[in-house]
């Protein structure tokens, strides 16, 4: 199935924008362009009051798409500002509130599109997180600004430094999402939730303009000079932890627009560094290991695994014999003489309890 945004306007004067990419609706320059001309037709149209904006197929987006990564030919910075124009000018500082209806997940730039508009709604368990560091980048659609605007400095650089996902009942805690709905609920709850606003009876909130979160200026401070040791401890050469720090202060310090601007140019310095395109050929080559010529497509399924013999019970051999065991397969180890048997017997006891009439331990001495 192609790509597609598509809209289509209630009878209650809400406009709802699906974006469609199987399988994870992931973002391109094609849909930024799509969204920007569907977003254009709602706030032009007098018969629409406000906007949900949703994913097809039970998720919302899994970001944008990392090919642009691997091979970042044309003008990057003119992709960076289309990405900007739209959270920023055309979300965020809409004349019609958008409500974002998040499902299954909402990772990388996909959250960076829920976090532009003025509500988020989110059906249970559903996956949040900005993960861009682990392929060199940093969040690149405003992530770097309206997530510590969202949920405060100090959980904002745990979440993107560590690239950690957090889940929808996290996130309400947090801040980040306003409401959780039902699977089956989530497209008309947003609505109301949008209508809402509409009508001034919840708030219209723009996540750059927020402040709440943030605290004292020099408890932030501390926040990120204790950030940068770390990175420069852990990670040294890394360069994308540093600058998305850098980005975050330069939004504390001179505004969100000003941090925009940070983000913006350190993204296109990043996307073409050498730390980048390793990271991302790791990514696809991590994931071609999994798809083997005539093996893995062609439908073999493997063969019920129920008896394993392991030849050498060290600390190798002992931990393989418990993993095996406690997922019920007998186990048939063989050593060179007793003592050693009897030693990596002993070793695997020690680690865990054994039921052996679940998992019947067999020894061989040679």
């Amino acid at each position: 199935m192609a790509m597609a945004v598509t809209m289509e306007v209630g009878n209650d004067g809400v406009a709802v924008i699906s974006i469609s990419n199987p399988p994870l609706n992931i973002i391109n320059a094609a849909m930024l362009a799509a969204l920007k001309e569907k977003f254009g037709e709602a706030t032009r149209r007098r018969d629409v009051k406000a906007i949900v904006l949703t994913g097809k197929g039970g998720r919302f987006s899994g970001g944008f798409d990392i090919n642009a990564f691997q091979n970042p030919s044309g003008d990057t910075s003119d992709r960076t500002i289309e990405s900007i124009d739209l959270v920023l000018n055309t979300i965020e500082d809409c004349k019609k509130p958008v409500v974002a209806a998040i499902e299954g997940l909402a990772l990388g730039g996909g959250l960076e599109l829920a976090m532009g508009c003025h509500a988020r709604i989110a059906a249970p368990k559903t996956q949040l997180g900005l993960p861009e560091l682990t392929l060199g980048v940093i969040p690149g659609l405003g992530g770097t600004q309206s997530l510590p605007k969202l949920v405060g400095v100090s959980k904002a650089i745990e979440m993107m430094l560590f690239s950690k996902l957090i889940m929808s009942e996290e996130g309400k805690l947090l801040g980040l999402i306003d409401e959780i709905a039902t699977s089956e609920e989530l497209v008309r709850v947003s609505r109301l939730h949008a209508l809402e606003i509409s009508d001034g009876c919840k708030p219209w909130v723009r996540s750059l303009h927020r402040t709440d979160k943030i605290g004292s200026l020099s408890e932030a401070q501390q926040l990120l000079r204790t950030a940068r040791e770390q990175a420069k401890r852990t990670a040294p050469n890394m360069p994308q932890h540093l600058a998305c720090l850098d980005a975050v202060e330069e939004g504390l310090l001179h505004g969100g627009y000003k941090g925009l601007l940070k983000e913006a140019a350190v993204s296109k310095e990043l996307v073409q560094s050498n730390t980048t395109k390793a990271l991302t050929h790791l990514f696809f080559a991590q994931r071609a290991t999994a798809k083997v010529p005539n093996i893995t497509d062609v439908g073999l399924k493997p063969n019920n695994v129920k008896k394993v013999g392991i030849i050498g019970g060290g600390i190798m051999g002992s931990g393989i014999a418990t993993s095996l065991m406690l997922s019920n397969i007998t186990v048939f180890l063989k050593e060179i003489n007793s003592e050693y048997l009897l030693k990596g017997m002993k070793t695997v006891e020690g680690g865990y309890y054994i039921d052996t009439l679940r998992a019947p331990f067999v020894n061989i001495v040679l």
